[in-house]
C-alpha cells in the first residue's frame, strides 16, 4: 500500500477516486478508549485545498454522540473481498473488532487493514443534516492501494455497474430528434434541476450561482492569479467574472492579493473559506442524495461519462484545475 502523508495532490485524487459510491466503514474511539466503528455509504470528498472529507450520520445511531465528541475518526474504503467486514460493521450488538489485526492512526483511532483507502481525519466541523449529522473531516493522512472497491448496488454487493438495457426515451415519438434523447436537453435540464437543490443554500447566503462558482474554484488554490481565473472559467461565467468577484470582495469573503510573480490574483478570506466548504460540504450531501436514487453503480457510470464527454468537448488542459505552483 502506498503511503502518502505529503498530500501529493494527484495521489490523494487517487486516493478519493477509489470511492466509487462504494462500501465505508468509519472507525473512532469512545472516552473511555474502546474501538468504535460503523459501515457507511455516506462518504464523499469536498475539497483538495485544505483536503476534506464528509459522511453522515443518522440521529437514531447509537454511536451519534461518540461521533459528535470525536477529535479524530478514520474513513476506509472497502475493497472487493472485505464483503464480510462490511457486514459485520454495519450489525449491532457484537465486538465488531474481535480477532482482527489493526493499526493505529492518528489520535489514537483504530485502522482497519486490506483496505481500497483510507483516510485518517480530525472533525473540522458538524452541522445537522436533516435527520443526519453531517461530519466534515480535514484529512490529516492517508493510503491507497491498487484493490479494486467493494460496491452495494441494487441492495446487493457488486463489482460492476448495472444498466438497464431497456431504457427508452419517454416519448417515443420524438426519439432520435430534438427531444427527451438530445443531449443538449438532457444535460440543460439535468444542470437546472441539481441547481434547483442548491439555491435555496446559496439564498441563505445571499450569494448567486455564479458567486458560488468562484468561491468554490478559490478553493482548488490557496491564491489563482488572474489570468488563471479568466482563463480557467472562460466558456463558463463569461463577462460575469469580474462583476462577482468585485461583488465577493466587497462582501468581505474574497481578497485581492498578489502572486509569487507579483500578477495581481485573488485569495478567499477565512470567512470566505468557511463559507465556500460548509456550501460544498451541503451540496455533496444533496449529489449523494440524488444519485442514491440512481443506484451508486450507475452514479460512478454517469460521472465517469460526462468527464469523458466534458473533455471532448472541451479537451484543454486548464492548469487552474490542478494543484501546481502559482
Amino acid at each position: 500500500m502506498t503511503d502518502t502523508t505529503a498530500f501529493d495532490p494527484t495521489e490523494f485524487r487517487k486516493a478519493l477516486g477509489a470511492f466509487a459510491t462504494g462500501v465505508t466503514i468509519i472507525t473512532t474511539r469512545t472516552a473511555d478508549g474502546a474501538p468504535l466503528g460503523l459501515t457507511a455509504n455516506s462518504f464523499n470528498s469536498v475539497s483538495l485545498n485544505p483536503p476534506l472529507v464528509l459522511w453522515s450520520l443518522a440521529n437514531t445511531s447509537m454511536s451519534l454522540e461518540t461521533f459528535k465528541t470525536a477529535q479524530n475518526w478514520a474513513v476506509h474504503v472497502l475493497a472487493s473481498d472485505q464483503e464480510a467486514l462490511s457486514g459485520r460493521f454495519a450489525r449491532r450488538g457484537e465486538d465488531k473488532f474481535a480477532g482482527l489485526d489493526v493499526d493505529t492512526g492518528v489520535g489514537g483511532i483504530p485502522l482497519l487493514r486490506g483496505c481500497t483507502a483510507r483516510f485518517q481525519c480530525k472533525t473540522a466541523f458538524q452541522y445537522e443534516g436533516g435527520d443526519h449529522v453531517i461530519f466534515v473531516g480535514e484529512v490529516v493522512s492517508f493510503d491507497r492501494a491498487d484493490s479494486s472497491p467493494l460496491v452495494f448496488h441494487g441492495g446487493k454487493y457488486a463489482h460492476a455497474a448495472h444498466r438497464d438495457s431497456g431504457s427508452k426515451p419517454r416519448n417515443p415519438y420524438f426519439a432520435g430528434g430534438f427531444s427527451e434523447d438530445f443531449l443538449g436537453y438532457l444535460i440543460g435540464r439535468s444542470h437546472f434541476q441539481f441547481l434547483g437543490q442548491i439555491r435555496p443554500l446559496l439564498a441563505a447566503e445571499n450569494l448567486t450561482d455564479d458567486e458560488f462558482y468562484i468561491l468554490s474554484t478559490l478553493t482548488l488554490r490557496e491564491v489563482v492569479n488572474a489570468s488563471q481565473f479568466h482563463e480557467g472559467l472562460a466558456n463558463v461565467l463569461e463577462a460575469s467574472v469580474s462583476a462577482a468577484i468585485e461583488t465577493l470582495v466587497l462582501r468581505g469573503l474574497v481578497r485581492n492579493v498578489y502572486d509569487i510573480n507579483g500578477r495581481p490574483a485573488y485569495q478567499l478570506t477565512e470567512d470566505g473559506s468557511h463559507c465556500a466548504l460548509r456550501l460544498i460540504a451541503e451540496a455533496k450531501v444533496i449529489e449523494s442524495q440524488l444519485l442514491a436514487k440512481m443506484g451508486n453503480g450507475e452514479a460512478a457510470v454517469l460521472k465517469s461519462l460526462l468527464n469523458r464527454f466534458l473533455h471532448a468537448i472541451d479537451p484543454k488542459d486548464n492548469p487552474l484545475w490542478h494543484q501546481q505552483g502559482n
